[in-house]
Parts: C-alpha cells; sequence; structure tokens
C-alpha cells in the first residue's frame, strides 16, 4: 500500500485531476501554471470545481499528466497547463520543483508517475 501525504484546500477555481497544484495569496488551491509556482503537490484523479475542496496530495508517489517526455529520475515542475515537464533551471533563475519522475512519459498526455518532494530548485548565473 502507497502511502500519501495530503491536505484539503479549497479550489479559487475549477483544478483537473492529476495535475500539479499550487497556493494562491490567499491560500486557495489553483493549478501550478509555471515552474515559479508555489507548487505544493498535486491532484487526484478527480480535481475539483471552483469553490470545492481540493485534496492537495503533498508528499508521496501519485500519477500526474505529463506536459512531455520525461524519464525516471528527473525532476520535474509544471508547465501552463498544471502538467509535470523536466525542470531545467536556467542560469541564475529559481525555480519550483514538485517532485522526481519515477516512470516515463513519452508524449503530452501520458501518465507519469512523481514522487512528490516538493521544493526549490536554482542554477548559479552564468
Amino acid at each position: 500500500m502507497r502511502q500519501h501525504f495530503a491536505l484539503s484546500f479549497e479550489a479559487a477555481a475549477a483544478i483537473l485531476g492529476m495535475r500539479l497544484v499550487a497556493l494562491n495569496d490567499d491560500g486557495q488551491a489553483i493549478t501550478a501554471a509555471s515552474s515559479a509556482a508555489r507548487i505544493i503537490g498535486a491532484s487526484d484523479a478527480v480535481g475539483a470545481a471552483a469553490g470545492e475542496m481540493l485534496d492537495a496530495h503533498m508528499l508521496g508517489e501519485l500519477p500526474v499528466t505529463a506536459g512531455g517526455v520525461i524519464k525516471p529520475g528527473d525532476p520535474v515542475t509544471a508547465d501552463a497547463q498544471g502538467r509535470a515537464v523536466v525542470a531545467s533551471p536556467v542560469a541564475g533563475t529559481v525555480i519550483r520543483i514538485a517532485g522526481f519522475a519515477t516512470t516515463k512519459a513519452t508524449a503530452a498526455g501520458d501518465i507519469v508517475q512523481v514522487f512528490l518532494l516538493p521544493s526549490v530548485g536554482s542554477s548559479a548565473a552564468a
């Protein structure tokens, strides 16, 4: 049995299932829409409508919709649709990492298993 740690947050807007999730300034759940979003985890397969409670899984392995090719072990962050994409810091920038892929994705729309471990990544200035 796989263990997850999840907390419930009110959804500020509709959130699709199996997407990366962030918090807005009011502490509401939103779709993580970039690598700079304050990613806290991922939605379950159900997601939530605006105003509903969303279970945001914050630690553990969960399926997430991929936004492109991902290899096992790749650190992942969010694209504009809250899908998992490979986290590739640009020199001098800071990005939010949702976790690490434990399976592969060969195309956008594939489902990839991600071990959620939200953190911050950076790359030294060039």
